[in-house]
């Protein structure tokens, strides 16, 4: 883990409140699934935010603006500079699959993007369910074509399949022998009730986002663990939801 000051390259608008963010500095990110803990000045809680692409002293993300601190960040420009901690949470083990099944789920999207490149370079294409409640949430749907194949669903049906994601997988029947999911909690319990076979990364309000304070503890079958420290990936099987 490390506190750094890093700068902003670019924070630019790519969708409705969905933003993209370029981060530079002395950092070094080298796991998929991580995610930052940024500080916005006057606000006493950082905000936890997954990591979508990252490189030697670069760090790329996506957030959404749901409130006062991700509105504010939103508002930061080129040159500007953060304190963000670094090298935080677990990843997802892209050994376990030869025919991976992604799952995204709004800004869920994020921690994708490297997730497909990452099976890209061991000459795997994935294929991947992307869901949002409608075209207008749906982000960075041509990059994410180059890498898998893509399927959309949409809660409004304004944009590919009119349903939500598990629904899509049903109907769709993709060829996959494990999956890994990222969106929100409601997505991943009926995914996981639906098939347990696979990983899923877990939103959470976090105090310290480094296992101190305990603030973002879920049940498990092994028993209480947190999500900013024992997570943000868990086997799906094992997340008391």
């Amino acid at each position: 883990m490390q506190d750094l000051i890093l700068k902003i390259k670019s924070n630019t608008k790519v969708g409705k409140d969905i933003y993209h963010m370029v981060l530079e500095g002395d950092i070094d990110i080298s796991n998929i699934g991580e995610f930052v803990n940024i500080e916005i000045p006057g606000y006493y809680l950082r905000r936890p935010i997954s990591v979508m692409e990252y490189s030697k002293g670069q760090v790329e993300i996506l957030y959404k603006v749901l409130g006062h601190g991700t509105n504010d960040l939103s508002k930061f420009k080129e040159n500007d500079e953060l304190k963000v901690l670094v090298g935080l949470g677990k990843s997802f083990d892209i050994n376990k699959s030869k025919k991976p099944l992604l799952v995204a789920g709004g800004i869920g999207v994020a921690p994708m993007f490297r997730t497909i490149r990452e099976f890209n370079e061991k000459g795997i294409r994935p294929v991947m369910v992307y869901g949002a409640r409608s075209k207008d949430d749906i982000v960075l749907a041509e990059e994410l074509k180059k890498g898998c194949d893509l399927y959309i669903a949409t809660d409004d049906g304004s944009l590919g399949f009119h349903g939500n994601v598990v629904s899509a997988i049903k109907e769709l029947k993709p060829d996959y022998d494990y999956y890994y999911a990222c969106g929100p909690q409601i997505m991943l319990k009926f995914l996981s009730l639906f098939d347990n076979n696979g990983e899923v990364s877990l939103e959470a309000r976090m105090g310290c986002g480094f296992g101190a304070c305990m603030g973002c503890s879920i049940e498990t079958t092994n028993g209480p663990k947190r999500v900013c420290k024992e997570g943000p990936v868990f086997e799906a099987s094992e997340v008391k939801f």
